[in-house]
């Protein structure tokens, strides 16, 4: 069995480009991976990002599960602070209903966007990601059986099991997943520090549930795959230039590639932007193989999910086709399965 890969998308526009067209290109996206045996995809939240067409997660992924058949469809992931966790289950057990055994709900405790943007979420600020445990079980317990004296269900949603993974960039969710039993998804795409000490603590604190007999790592990498290295590297400039407008507080449309950064950064910009970036695959296939085959060694991945973004699709598809024929090449760690992966 080949190693799992899988795709996270932003909903990423071009300048000028409606929010339809974006979709659209999300949802072809959707449909070719889906053929080249992709795990699952993936939709992220996002709110008050120019840039960016992902606010509405829910609907996106009942939008990409109707123009697919068989690839899971998820957040990755909804903010649960920012949602009351009865409309979170109602709303997902709505999608299982619709695409059974083809959902997952990825949840994060991040607020999505600024402190304005949360106000405008929350209506207030009392809630944090403190909270975020009580959350997670008041939403398990709307995905789950009918509790005795249970009062509020929700319907769609009660006695659904929508498998629920926890996404984090530090070591908090890290703990919360492995005492819980659930997987858990590492945001190395934008934040690769705490990467291996974060995979290290999960899987040695790892308890078994009912769900899950074994860790399952998730591990979020941005990937640019080409025909040659220059080639890639190259492409690779549209996401940094993503990363550089966004600490600068810039929209982030997708812009075409460069051939330099002369005169496009300062040093700063170059040195933060390559770190918050360098966990990042970019290269020819073999080029990639090898840095992959490196962090499974490092993190003991079971699976990776992949961000990539290209100015022209095409570039988009080739890399994602080229990707799925490295992780054909690489063996999936041992045999085991997530419970409920399908």
């Amino acid at each position: 069995m080949a190693f799992s890969v899988s795709v996270l998308d932003l909903v990423s526009r071009r300048p000028e480009e409606s929010a339809a067209s974006a979709i659209a290109r999300s949802v072809d996206l959707a449909r070719h991976v889906e053929q080249w045996g992709y795990r699952r995809y993936w939709l992220a939240e996002h709110h008050s990002i120019d840039g960016l067409a992902c606010s509405a997660t829910s609907v996106l992924i009942g939008h990409v599960a109707g123009a697919t058949h068989t690839i899971r469809v998820g957040s990755g992931g909804v903010m649960l602070p920012n949602h009351a966790p009865l409309v979170v289950a109602e709303q997902f057990g709505t999608l299982e209903a619709l695409y059974p055994g083809r959902i997952d709900l990825g949840l994060g405790r991040a607020p999505g966007g600024d402190m304005q943007t949360m106000r405008a979420l929350r209506r207030d600020l009392r809630q944090s990601g403190d909270e975020f445990p009580e959350l997670l079980r008041e939403l398990r317990t709307y995905l789950g059986p009918e509790q005795p004296g249970q009062v509020v269900k929700a319907y769609p949603g009660q006695n659904s099991h929508v498998p629920v993974t926890l996404l984090g960039s530090s070591d908090y969710s890290a703990r919360l997943a492995a005492n819980l039993g659930l997987p858990f998804a590492f945001a190395a795409h934008f934040a690769p520090d705490m990467l291996e000490h974060s995979a290290y603590l999960y899987r040695s604190q790892f308890q078994p549930s009912e769900g899950l007999q074994r860790p399952w790592l998730m591990i979020g990498v941005p990937v640019m795959v080409a025909e040659t290295d220059p080639a890639a590297r190259r492409l690779f400039t549209t996401p940094q230039q993503r990363f550089l407008r966004l600490i600068r507080n810039q929209p982030v449309e997708l812009l075409p590639p460069v051939d330099s950064f002369n005169g496009i950064w300062n040093e700063w910009e170059k040195i933060t932007v390559e770190n918050k970036l360098r966990a990042a695959l970019v290269g020819s296939e073999a080029t990639v193989e090898e840095g992959l085959r490196r962090l499974i060694r490092a993190t003991e991945a079971d699976e990776v999910i992949a961000v990539t973004d290209t100015w022209d699709h095409a570039d988009r598809l080739e890399s994602y086709q080229r990707l799925a024929a490295v992780a054909s090449r690489i063996a999936a760690p041992g045999s085991a399965e997530l419970a409920r992966a399908r």
